[in-house]
């Protein structure tokens, strides 16, 4: 799933506000400052925090697209 760079321009982490990573083969959009990884799933990005995953969470378990 590629993420259009507008959209991506203007999405920042919910919980410290930095700019976001994406991630094409993980299906996602990822915080290198609080290291979380938010899904992308049916090509919406899911940037809620409590869903959000600890970067070696998802490293370990990564989810799948519902």
């Amino acid at each position: 799933m590629t993420i259009r760079k507008e959209l991506l321009d203007i999405l920042t982490c919910p919980q410290c506000r930095r700019m976001l990573q994406h991630r094409e083969e993980k299906s996602g959009l990822i915080c290198p400052a609080c290291k979380l990884f938010y899904e992308i799933r049916d090509d919406i990005p899911i940037m809620l925090i409590d869903q959000a995953l600890p970067l070696d969470d998802q490293k370990k378990h990564p989810r799948t697209n519902h």
